[in-house]
């Protein structure tokens, strides 16, 4: 039997995944009875770990949240997995939450072994993160609310701002939150909408108020194999995709180190002009890519982006005063 100090962290490392766990299964877990079960979560409770305890069939124990952030374990993988998401928002940040994850990230770095930090060393090396899209915008309270409860299986409420520019009325809804993608330049969230009695996508700088119901659901099958591809399938099928074949007159590399994500996309023509063919889901953000880029092109297709590139020229020319 292992001992009391080494029985309390694997009884913790259990309760905190976000689920309950019956007392007569953590018994058998850890090998002890059921009292000893009760008395090792009287003693996490003393500790400062807020552990809850339901009564009936399906009940059982759950760690909540308290008033302060107690010490988390974690395995080799969570760490490293961690440490790496870490380093990838210090420079791909979410708004209002790049200062606190660079002293997170400091922090972890400090009790990392020595070998789980190589590992982050080598992952972070050879990940390149694309720069942050301008001008977006998530609160990062309402990101964690919705991660929380979607992997807790608790259904969700939230107010809802409309797709159209021109309406921006909310409409209310109660979810049951299967998980987070980041898409483009945006994150959404895959749920079941219980009002509607079916699924849907919704992005998540649109998502306002959101609050847990206590609700648990059961969780029912994905219509595709995972929320990524469920994800990715419903906005290829709700966002129109524009080509956008460019002759760019600067040289490969340059381009390359201005355009960022979407680089694979350049391919030179000779030492002085290069060729975009990429696709985006709007043309006011492939307008915006090309004309940063700091040289003459040459818009070969879609005929929408001319278009637009036009009214683009024609409203800065009357910002001159220009006739």
């Amino acid at each position: 039997m292992a001992t009391t100090s080494a029985r309390l962290l694997t009884l913790l490392s259990l309760l905190q995944s976000p689920r309950e766990w019956p007392g007569s299964e953590l018994a058998e877990r850890l090998e002890v009875t059921p009292r000893t079960i009760r008395r090792d979560v009287e003693r996490l409770r003393d500790l400062g770990y807020p552990v809850r305890a339901t009564m009936g069939g399906a009940g059982g124990y759950r760690l909540e949240a308290g008033k302060a952030m107690p010490p988390l374990l974690l395995d080799d993988e969570e760490a490293v997995a961690i440490a790496v998401g870490l380093r990838t928002v210090t420079r791909h940040p979410v708004d209002g939450i790049d200062q606190a994850s660079v002293r997170a990230m400091a922090k972890l770095g400090q009790v990392l072994p020595s070998r789980l930090r190589a590992r982050v060393s080598a992952l972070g090396n050879a990940t390149a993160a694309p720069p942050p899209a301008a001008g977006q915008s998530i609160d990062p309270e309402v990101l964690a609310v919705l991660a929380t409860t979607a992997a807790a299986g608790e259904r969700l409420r939230f107010a809802y701002v409309s797709g159209s520019p021109d309406d921006g009325s909310e409409t209310r809804r109660h979810v049951e939150p299967y998980g987070l993608v980041p898409w483009g330049r945006r994150w959404y969230l895959a749920a079941f909408d219980c009002d509607k009695d079916d699924w849907r996508v919704f992005r998540v700088d649109r998502v306002r108020q959101p609050w847990p119901t206590g609700a648990r659901f059961a969780p029912r099958p994905l219509p595709a194999e995972d929320v990524a591809s469920f994800v990715t399938a419903r906005l290829h099928g709700l966002i129109p995709v524009y080509r956008a074949v460019v002759t760019l007159r600067a040289p490969a590399e340059q381009v390359r180190s201005r355009l960022g994500d979407g680089a694979e996309d350049v391919v030179p023509v000779d030492e002085r002009t290069c060729l975009l063919d990429g696709r985006s889901d709007t043309l006011e953000w492939l307008a915006f890519r090309l004309l940063t880029l700091g040289c003459e092109f040459e818009v070969h297709e879609p005929p929408e982006l001319l278009e637009h590139l036009r009214e683009l020229g024609g409203r800065a020319l009357r910002a001159t005063g220009a006739d």
